[in-house]
C-alpha cells in the first residue's frame, strides 16, 4: 500500500491558506509522510506561487487516487477558479467566502466516501462565513452537520499538551449556562475513545479543569464544581474511564505538560487555548473528535493583515498534516 491520501482544504482563498499550502508542499517531509491533495482554487494557488517565487506546478485532477504524486507538483481538486481581477489577498468577498465553505463541503464528501484517508483544513474566517449566509460559528459545527455527528469535541494537540473544550465559541457570560454534567461527560467519553482509537493510548488518563478559581474553594467562589463538574467525573469513573478533577487550572497545566495526564478537558475556549498557544503557537493542531472521518486543522486564523505578503508561517499546517497521517495509522501522538 502507498502513503495515505490526505485532503487539504484551502480555507479562505484570500487568507493565508494558499501561501501556507505552497510553503508546506515545498517541504520534502510532507511528501514522505502522505500524498497531499489540495481542495480549492487554482487562481489563488497560482498567485501564491508567484508571490513566493515557488518552483511548484499545479496539476488539476479529477482522478482522485489514480494520479501521480510528485514533490514538484501540486495535485489540485479544483472546486473554483476565481477571476484574478476579483481575488485580492486580505480582501474577502461574498464569492470568496462562499467558495471557502464549498471547499469544506467537498473535502468532507471525499472523506466520507473514503476517497481521502483524512481531511486537513486551512483557516476560515467566521465573520466572512456568516456574511456569506452560512450561520456557523466555525469549522467544527459545519463539519458536525455535514457528517451527521451528534456528539463531537474540539481538541488541540501540541508537543507537550492536549486540551479538549466543553464549550467552544460563545461569550464568557454564556459558559455557565451551557455547562451541564451531560455535556461534560459526553466530551470525556469522546476524548477517551479517540485517545484509544487514534492516539494509541490504551488507558488514557483524563484531567478535568475546574471552572472557578481554586476549584470553587468549597463553594466560596462558585458551586459549579460540585453541582455540575464532579458528577460528570464520578459517572465517567463508574464507566471505567480514568478521570480526575475538577482541578484548579492555575496549577493543572503545569502538571499536564509534565505528562501526568494524557489530556485536559477544559470548560471554556480560552481556558484551554491560552496555555497551548503560549507554549506552542506555531505547532499546535486543532482536531475534531467524534466525527466519522479524521479531521485536523491549523490552530490559527486567516490573518488577512499579512495575506499575500509571503511571510505566513506554515508550521501548524505541516503539523496538522503529520498528525492526520499518524491518526490514519492509529498513532496520533505529536511528532514534529
Amino acid at each position: 500500500m502507498g502513503l495515505p491520501l490526505i485532503g487539504i482544504t484551502m480555507g479562505d482563498p484570500v487568507g493565508i491558506g494558499p501561501e501556507i499550502i505552497i510553503k508546506a508542499l515545498s517541504k520534502q517531509d510532507i511528501h514522505h509522510m502522505c500524498q497531499p491533495l489540495i481542495i480549492g482554487d487554482e487562481t489563488a494557488l497560482n498567485m501564491a506561487i508567484n508571490i513566493l517565487g515557488s518552483h511548484l506546478k499545479i496539476r488539476v485532477t479529477e482522478d482522485i487516487g489514480g494520479e501521480k504524486y510528485e514533490p514538484e507538483w501540486i495535485n489540485l481538486y479544483r472546486v473554483s477558479r476565481i477571476s484574478p481581477e476579483r481575488l485580492s489577498f486580505g480582501q474577502p468577498t461574498g464569492e470568496s467566502s462562499r467558495y471557502m465553505v464549498t471547499y469544506i463541503k467537498e473535502g468532507t464528501r471525499l472523506a466520507l466516501e473514503g476517497r481521502v484517508s483524512a481531511l486537513v483544513t486551512c483557516p476560515i474566517n467566521k465573520e466572512a462565513m456568516n456574511l456569506a449566509g452560512f450561520g456557523y460559528s466555525g469549522h467544527t459545527e459545519l463539519l458536525a452537520e455535514l457528517t451527521g455527528a451528534r456528539e463531537y469535541a474540539m481538541m488541540f494537540v501540541s508537543p507537550s499538551l492536549r486540551v479538549v473544550l466543553v464549550t467552544i465559541h460563545c461569550a464568557l457570560c454564556e459558559v455557565v449556562k451551557r455547562l451541564t454534567a451531560k455535556a461534560i461527560l459526553s466530551k470525556i467519553k469522546i476524548t477517551h475513545q479517540a485517545l484509544k482509537d487514534y492516539f494509541g493510548i490504551k488507558n488514557p488518563k483524563i484531567a478535568v479543569a475546574a471552572l472557578n478559581p481554586h476549584g470553587g474553594e468549597g463553594g466560596l467562589f462558585g458551586k459549579e464544581e460540585e453541582r455540575i463538574i464532579r458528577p460528570a467525573i464520578q459517572q465517567a469513573n463508574k464507566m471505567g474511564i480514568d478521570t480526575i478533577g475538577p482541578l484548579p487550572s492555575d496549577s493543572l497545566f503545569h502538571q499536564a505538560i509534565k505528562g501526568i495526564y494524557d489530556v485536559v478537558v477544559c470548560m471554556y475556549h480560552d481556558q484551554g487555548l491560552i496555555p497551548i498557544k503560549l507554549l506552542h503557537f506555531f505547532e499546535a493542531v486543532n482536531v475534531t473528535l467524534g466525527l466519522p472521518i479524521i479531521r485536523t486543522s491549523v490552530d490559527h486564523g486567516t490573518a488577512y493583515d499579512i495575506a499575500g505578503k509571503g511571510i505566513a508561517n506554515p508550521s501548524s499546517l505541516i503539523s496538522a498534516v503529520r498528525l492526520a497521517t499518524n491518526m490514519v495509522y492509529g498513532k496520533g501522538g505529536y511528532s514534529g
